[in-house]
């Protein structure tokens, strides 16, 4: 063999092996993150490596929506609003107030936020005249937006959310809300009003249970709020109107994806409760969010949603799917911000019967019944707020939906 042929076969080996080692070296490099001190840190790397979402795909925020987010986050404001005939106002602490002198109208507001959206949240707005989206702006964080029409104008509500998923010890939530990442299978409900942290808290769990377990978690969500990196758990997130047209189609997609947790943003329609139900039943995790404002009428609200002459098979299904209900609200703190006071419900044999009975007026005492099993009161809730000094009990009194029962618990004070 001639020289230059050994030489080009000893060239074409060290490429082979060369090769090999990129390979050999990419498979066995973990493809999942590991419990970095630094998650902003390791967000900011996950989206480095990551191809931009479909869901990302707008211009860009307008210079005036980008200096207005700016100064909600440097008052760590929640929401920036935008209103037609006001200026544009930032919610701090639950109080709404100015952060600029110009007066808006609607076509102001749909230059400023149009740029921000997703080609199929632009869609949306052109054909429905309302639109939920995420976007993200570099320096700044993520935010959701909602852009809709108040009056025949253009009006918008956009959220700020954490650059990194909260963890749920930092949320100051009572320490039993930790056992609904522990469980493996059932409903788990999570209710409150608009602006109540039901998001931040179902996402500390998923990002919980991300931690700790291996599992397969699908996430499906309209928009998506927290970008989860994948750790222990591989954690997929469908976003509703880029990765499919509506809840039901994704939650039918998702069962057959084999997830050991399925979460779902909110369960709008009877279609989304049935499959949510039916996952639940047949040996799923299932956690969503409703908007409610206690145990009782977050359960109704599920077999109220079906025809009556099906509820009574709804209230069957729920008894045995049912494992959880948390309803959270936030609370001015006294030395500022805000403080989460929950009801809990770990359900058990007398909270299913009394679900397929439908005499659901007795779930609030089975509440105090099932204390030993992680249950909590409100009650209980904002008396533990009240002996900490969170709140002051004037506070407390005015929120308590059993006044009496809280008056008991801070006997002494």
């Amino acid at each position: 063999m001639a020289e230059t042929d050994i030489a080009r076969l000893i060239d074409e080996l060290n490429a082979q092996h060369s090769t090999a080692g990129d390979v050999s070296a990419r498979l066995v490099s973990p493809a999942v993150e590991t419990d970095a001190d630094d998650d902003v840190a390791a967000a900011d790397r996950d989206q480095s490596r990551e191809e931009p979402r479909r869901g990302d795909a707008g211009a860009g925020p307008a210079p005036r929506l980008e200096a207005w987010l700016r100064e909600v986050v440097r008052r760590q404001g929640s929401d920036l609003l935008l209103v037609s005939q006001a200026p544009p106002s930032a919610r701090v602490e639950k109080r709404v107030v100015p952060i600029g002198e110009d007066v808006l109208d609607g076509a102001a507001i749909e230059r400023a936020v149009l740029p921000a959206l997703p080609p199929h949240a632009r869609e949306a707005y052109a054909r429905d005249g309302i639109a939920d989206a995420s976007f993200g702006l570099e320096g700044v964080g993520r935010f959701r937006v909602n852009l809709h029409r108040e009056r025949g104008r253009a009006a918008a509500t956009i959220r700020a959310l954490p650059r990194a998923v909260p963890r749920l010890s930092s949320l100051d939530l009572p320490a039993q809300v930790e056992q609904l990442a522990h469980l493996t299978r059932g409903l788990v409900l999570i209710g409150g009003g608009t602006g109540s942290g039901k998001s931040t808290t179902l996402a500390a769990l998923v990002d919980e249970i991300n931690r700790r377990e291996a599992r397969h978690v699908i996430t499906i969500e309209d928009p998506i709020e927290y970008e989860h990196a994948h750790r222990r758990s591989i954690v997929e997130q469908v976003e509703i109107g880029v990765d499919a047209p509506d809840y039901p189609t994704a939650l039918r997609a998702a069962l057959r994806q084999m997830p050991d947790v399925l979460v779902v943003g909110e369960m709008r329609d009877p279609e989304s409760m049935r499959l949510a139900l039916t996952a639940a039943e047949t040996g799923h995790l299932v956690i969503s969010t409703l908007h409610t404002t206690d145990v009782t009428s977050t359960v109704a609200r599920i077999a109220d949603s079906f025809p009556v002459e099906r509820q009574a098979t709804i209230r069957q299904e729920i008894s045995l799917a049912l494992s959880a209900v948390l309803i959270q609200t936030l609370l001015p703190r006294r030395s500022g911000g805000l403080v989460p006071a929950v009801e809990l419900l770990m359900v058990q044999y007398g909270a299913r019967q009394h679900v397929r009975k439908n005499q659901l007026h007795h779930l609030h005492q089975e509440i105090s019944l099932t204390r030993r099993f992680g249950s909590v009161t409100f009650e209980e809730s904002l008396a533990t707020l009240v002996r900490g000094g969170h709140i002051g009990m004037e506070a407390a009194l005015e929120r308590a939906a059993h006044p009496e029962e809280l008056g008991r618990l801070l006997e002494g004070m």
